[in-house]
């Protein structure tokens, strides 16, 4: 009777919209099954996979270059949404404890993030009591974070920055190293130090890996003021849905109030995490990913899941009906829509050939469709993909900007 209901479900394969991983290998699965019972919270009865727990926060740490003489410490957690909620905790509660050390006022706590932030940092800002602001994205910013509205809206009671490695909306990379620069340059002009968390939800698997990188310069803990990173194991991490990471660089980044001692499960154990008792199985199934893919592996599957994001880019302003928004497509330092313009693929091009993003498609009809059809909406089109199966959502990456209008 249940799968019977569940049939009306839609189908993974359909659904162009998620960034959950919805398939892993047998063996994979295999793992998982024979581990569903095992318990995140309880290292006492689990000390194996709480070392696989700690073998994948080393990997992380490492593949975010991690400096020498730091001692990363992180945690998995139930997605990014945890993990950022976490991040933005720590920032609340130095800048708290910098703030009371000072004799200065701690009760007007703001953190600055884009519109196109996805809802998990607002939800931080809303349910820990830290104003949110909120910035704009345009097309002239690429849709990301723009450094001059952060220098613009930064001041003593700023606790962080939230900056996006991979926007859900159109896949940009925002520019974490000239957000890096401006925050040096406000620390020389007031001597305010403003940290940075790395929201790598998804860019945490594909730039590391990927011959385009983060498409510049620096953007994890090669940055001083980069303290935190978080990344979703269940997005490009290749795990079935329930597992996040958040890393911060050294274990002094970590306030001590944050961190508790238990001891009321047989052991003594450290627990930092909003969930307690968590499914211990995605661990595991992390951990297969990493050691069994390795870094080629990786490598290989995002190179692949670029061309063909690519391919359906090309294919789509090929028409005449759209141009997209994203513009991993184009090549590198090419970001503007140029009508009648295609660029044939050439053997053995990587993903350096063309500019740094995620494997994502944001498409749009063009001003002339619009013009000679203003009846049909976008909205529409999503609507009779729908009726396929296919899941494309109609949406924008800011609150001043229509779907249709972007």
């Amino acid at each position: 009777m249940i799968r019977d209901e569940l049939d009306l479900d839609g189908r993974p394969n359909l659904n162009l919209a998620s960034f959950v991983g919805t398939y892993m290998e047998k063996e994979a699965e295999a793992l998982m099954v024979e581990n569903l019972s095992k318990n995140m919270s309880d290292a006492d009865e689990y000390p194996a996979m709480m070392d696989l727990h700690q073998r994948c926060v080393s990997i992380l740490s490492h593949l975010w270059n991690v400096q020498k003489g730091e001692k990363a410490i992180g945690t998995a957690t139930t997605g990014s949404s945890e993990a950022i909620q976490l991040g933005g905790l720590a920032m609340k509660r130095r800048w708290q404890e910098k703030r009371m050390k000072d004799g200065k006022d701690t009760s007007k706590p703001n953190i600055i993030m884009g519109s196109n932030a996805q809802v998990a940092l607002e939800k931080f800002a809303r349910y820990f009591e830290v104003e949110a602001r909120i910035l704009d994205v345009s097309a002239e910013s690429s849709y990301r974070l723009d450094p001059k509205k952060v220098k613009e809206n930064i001041d003593e009671n700023t606790i962080g920055i939230f900056v996006i490695l991979g926007s859900t909306y159109t896949g940009h990379y925002e520019p974490v190293s000239e957000i890096h620069e401006l925050l040096d340059e406000h620390e020389k002009k007031t001597g305010q130090d403003i940290p940075i968390h790395v929201d790598a939800a998804s860019g945490g698997f594909i730039a590391p890996f990927t011959h385009a990188k983060a498409g510049g310069p620096d953007w994890d803990f090669k940055l001083p003021r980069v303290k935190s990173i978080n990344t979703s194991g269940h997005k490009f991490g290749l795990v079935y849905a329930g597992v996040g990471w958040i890393i911060w660089r050294d274990e002094s980044y970590l306030p001590k109030h944050l961190v508790f001692e238990l001891h009321y499960l047989g052991g003594t154990e450290e627990s930092y995490t909003l969930n307690f008792s968590r499914p211990g199985a995605q661990i595991i199934a992390q951990y297969y990913n990493l050691i069994h893919l390795g870094f080629e592996g990786y490598r290989a599957i995002m190179e692949n899941a670029l061309a063909n994001a690519r391919l359906l880019s090309k294919s789509l302003e090929a028409t005449g009906w759209y141009r997209c928004v994203s513009d991993i497509h184009r090549p590198k330092g090419q970001t503007e829509f140029k009508k009648g313009e295609f660029h044939e693929g050439k053997e053995g091009e990587t993903s350096a050939d063309y500019n740094a993003g995620l494997p994502v498609v944001a498409f749009t009809l063009t001003d002339e469709f619009k013009q000679q059809y203003p009846h049909v909406k976008q909205v529409s089109i999503s609507n009779l993909l729908r009726a396929k199966q296919y899941i494309i959502p109609s949406k924008s990456p800011s609150p001043s900007l229509s779907p249709s209008a972007y």
